[in-house]
């Protein structure tokens, strides 16, 4: 049977319930960064950076910091890919928003929590790239990359998320610069060990 069979493409039931769980992941993972007072690369470090310094609803600001990567992925991921990721991410916003008022941590520690919430967004991740979506950020753009040039997705994150997190530096504590590095090259870990061209059926 060939990878590029229509009987491995996942269902629609299949596609949503990894909408849910994925974005879950996310959500719960960058609850556990904010309660930390850690954050991590791509657009939800740019989101969190603006949180810390406006106290905005971070959902609303992440969502809205995410529009101009959907039209980059509108013309070269195409049409599918964008209302996969537009819905996955209008998601990921509302339970981020909605997470805080359903519990509370009291307490984390840091080291912990880098690891965990890292660990968390990147199956999180993991698995909307799976079923063919994202939750806007640098991952569209690393997709596009890998499935254009060959360029493994997990590596091209860790490039611009170093980016982001040095900009953490101006409004972050230095170690909780360097525990958000951790929270990151944990994120990407995931998406570079288990996210390959080639490995995976079912796209």
């Amino acid at each position: 049977m060939s990878l590029s069979s229509p009987s491995l493409a996942h269902s629609p039931y299949e596609d949503t319930l990894a909408f849910v769980i994925g974005t879950l992941f996310v959500a719960l993972g960058l609850t556990v960064l904010k309660a930390a007072g850690l954050g991590v690369g791509s657009t939800a470090g740019i989101a969190f950076l603006v949180y810390l310094t406006t106290h905005a609803d971070f959902g609303t600001v992440f969502f809205l910091i995410n529009v101009p990567v959907f039209v980059f992925a509108y013309v070269t991921l195409g049409r599918a890919y964008l209302v996969r990721s537009v819905l996955a991410t209008g998601l990921l916003s509302l339970e981020a928003s909605l997470l805080p008022r359903l519990f509370t941590i009291g307490h984390v520690e840091p080291i912990f929590a880098a690891m965990l919430g890292g660990l968390l967004c990147g199956m999180g991740m993991l698995a909307l790239v799976r079923h063919r979506a994202g939750v806007g950020g640098f991952m569209m753009v690393a997709v596009f990359l890998q499935e254009r040039y060959g360029w493994r997705a997990g590596r091209v994150l860790m490039v611009a998320d170093a980016v982001v997190v040095g900009a953490a530096f101006l409004l972050m504590e230095p170690l909780h610069v360097a525990l958000s590095i951790v929270a990151t090259l944990c994120l990407n870990l995931v998406l570079a060990l288990y996210h390959k061209p080639g490995r995976y059926a079912g796209f």
